[in-house]
């Protein structure tokens, strides 16, 4: 067995294998049409702060079953492998760790967002308030 290892080390080993990316390029890179914002946050968080604009909603439960390519439960924007996903958390913690899960999946290019949401709201980038009773995009059950 090997030896057990603190979680500030264990982000920094994951955080070492793929390039994080800041809030503005995250943005442009978004609008470009060449990444993905998957949002892990969870629904209270979302409810309370708001939703970044055209980004996925999936529930981190769920994330390695909806962007699996190869997935009978992948969402339709889980094309291949070479799709570039940054998932965005609320404080760009949780998201290294689901960065580096869908990198054991084969999706090479995915990375996260260094700061998470608030470091987004921070930057003054757009955020929207969700729509009341409405199913978040990217969410379809089971």
């Amino acid at each position: 067995m090997s030896e057990p290892t603190g979680i500030d080390a264990l982000l920094e080993r994951v955080r070492a294998g793929y390039r994080r990316l800041p809030p503005r390029e995250a943005y442009d890179d978004a609008e470009a049409g060449t990444a993905l914002l998957v949002d892990i946050r969870y629904a209270a968080l979302r409810e309370r702060d708001g939703v970044l604009p055209g980004a996925l909603v999936v529930e981190r439960n769920e994330l390695e079953w909806r962007l699996d390519p190869q997935g009978s439960h992948r969402l339709p924007e889980a094309t291949d492998h070479d799709v570039r996903v940054v998932v965005v958390c609320n404080e760009g913690y949780a998201s290294s760790l689901a960065a580096e899960s869908l990198h054991r999946l084969g999706l090479h290019r995915a990375t996260d967002l260094i700061g998470g949401f608030q470091a987004w709201r921070a930057a003054g980038l757009p955020v929207t308030a969700p729509a009341p009773g409405s199913a978040p995009r990217g969410m379809t059950g089971g």
